[in-house]
């Protein structure tokens, strides 16, 4: 059995099964590193921004959270909230629109909840941070608790917070709490702290860029409340066969 969609379901399938094979895709909130070696921040703050606001955020693989080393942080705010901020909500069929509504507005009043929640304990919305209907503009919160749902759950919504590290060891703690574990980006050009990246508690790690890089060729899926399993055509071929050994004695060949 094969299931991609939200944590509950998903285990509730695999537990009405224990005797079958279960493959499970679940989700996440993923987080990318920005490293002080990392000198294009221009770079990183596009692929950031434009792959936490894409598909107005309901993507599993969609960035949610970013850690920057203080180093290279206020510069990377800066240019992450100009990307984000000239971005333009409205209707998918007009070629002017770059962010589209959430499938509905229950979604969307639990975004607008979360982001809301977030601002009363203490976070900033530097741009967005509001609701019409079944949008919600393009958001980026600074100050945000680590123990807030806009960092601990998926919010599969067009909402992004940044925080400060003072090192890549706390980015690296900070990403491993999460209970998901689906996929990490790491922006380095350091090959010491890719190999170690590689560590990381999730089931895919891209180097030089957002967490939300994916081909077929790849196996893709996650550990934790991420699911279990993986996809990708080969990996999903492999995941689905049941190897068979078969020991030839005295037959000549």
């Amino acid at each position: 059995m094969s299931f991609t969609g939200s944590v509950p379901v998903g285990w509730s399938i695999r537990d009405r099964v224990p005797r079958k094979h279960v493959t499970l895709e679940l989700g996440g909130n993923a987080a990318a590193v920005v490293c002080p070696d990392w000198i294009d921040l221009d770079h990183a703050a596009q692929r950031i921004s434009t792959f936490a606001i894409y598909q107005a955020g309901q993507s599993c693989i969609s960035v949610q959270r970013v850690y920057a080393h203080r180093d290279v942080y206020p510069q990377l705010v800066n240019r992450i909230v100009s990307h984000v901020g000239r971005l333009h909500t409205g209707d998918p069929a007009d070629p002017s629109t770059d962010v589209g509504p959430l499938i509905n507005e229950a979604a969307s009043r639990r975004v607008q909840s979360w982001v809301d929640d977030a601002v009363t304990a203490g976070a900033v919305a530097l741009t967005g941070g509001t609701r019409e209907g079944t949008s919600v503009t393009p958001t980026v919160l600074v100050d945000a608790g680590e123990a807030c749902a806009v960092n601990t759950e998926e919010i599969f919504g067009p909402v992004l917070t940044i925080a400060p590290v003072e090192s890549v060891d706390e980015a690296f703690q900070r990403i491993n709490a999460s209970r998901y574990g689906l996929q990490a980006g790491m922006f380095t050009h350091d090959n010491a702290l890719a190999f170690r990246a590689a560590a990381l508690e999730v089931g895919g790690v891209n180097i030089g860029d957002v967490p939300s890089y994916r081909s077929d060729q790849m196996p893709y899926g996650g550990i934790k409340d991420s699911g279990t399993g993986r996809e990708g055509v080969r990996a999903a071929m492999e995941d689905f066969t049941e190897p068979r050994a078969v020991v030839l004695t005295g037959v000549s060949m």
